[in-house]
């Protein structure tokens, strides 16, 4: 992602994956030089294709979509920031490159580096009401509920606003429960916080997720796949065939003994 600033106050910013800091300090990677603007303003996390809005001190200035924010938010593509006088928009990029490998550079853009999509750690894969057959990839902290302001936004009544949060760590999603009407399970057992394993079942009042590390459904088919016996109806064939060849071999032996 890339910010766009309409007014030009700053030239367009290339987004990297990590922390981008937005305020007045030297080392900021969008620095605004401007009295309305603090040291450190906001932080823009960037994670693939998962941008979220973090606000350090409530009383700076910054709005999405013309709302003041505190605290996290997420932001999409197309998304208006305000960072105090200064408006910036927020633009998706195409980070992978669909061309042939033979293809030529396009004109001015020779030596131009190609990013590559991170690939998330973890992928929450819904298996139950509007979640399901979708996959949410987790790179980041990310917020589950009914507002559309959520990072994971699931459209059903019997989930909170806010239900939840989950969070990346080395073992698998650290789980918070924001305080929801009806409660957040994990495998069957009700959390205020947990940890979700790879494998294991994170549930939201009905709506039902399973967590998934890239690679480890198709680790499991391949085992499945190498352990799996051979069919019973073909190997008990075998005596059947075996018996039969001997019987046509004894016949035709018997057929030239007479005939000659």
């Amino acid at each position: 992602m890339k910010l766009i600033f309409p007014n030009g106050e700053h030239s367009q910013v290339l987004l990297s994956d990590g922390v981008n800091r937005v305020g007045s300090a030297p080392d900021s990677q969008v620095k605004l030089d401007l009295d309305a603007i603090a040291p450190v303003h906001c932080e823009l996390q960037l994670a693939g294709n998962m941008l979220t809005l973090r606000v350090p001190d409530a009383s700076n200035a910054v709005t999405l979509n013309n709302k003041k924010v505190q605290g996290v938010m997420a932001v999409r593509g197309g998304d208006t920031l305000g960072f105090g006088p200064v408006q910036a928009r927020v633009v998706m990029v195409e980070r992978a490159s669909s061309a042939p490998a033979n293809a030529p550079e396009p004109e001015g853009d020779a030596g131009a580096t190609r990013m590559r999509m991170a690939v998330p750690k973890f992928v929450l894969r819904g298996v139950s009401g509007p979640a399901f057959g979708k996959a949410f990839p987790v790179g980041t902290l990310q917020t589950i509920g009914r507002s559309d302001e959520c990072n994971i936004c699931i459209a059903s009544d019997e989930v909170s606003r806010r239900h939840a949060q989950v969070k990346p760590t080395q073992d698998g999603l650290a789980v918070e429960d924001l305080g929801s009407a009806n409660g957040t399970f994990i495998n069957g057992q009700r959390v205020q916080n947990g940890l979700l394993k790879p494998g294991d079942e994170l549930r939201l009042d009905t709506i039902r997720f399973l967590l998934v590390a890239p690679g480890m459904e198709i680790a499991n088919a391949s085992k499945a796949t190498a352990q799996a016996p051979l069919p019973k109806a073909a190997g008990s064939k075998l005596p059947l065939i075996i018996g039969a060849v001997v019987v046509l071999a004894a016949a035709a032996g018997a057929a030239f003994y007479f005939l000659r």
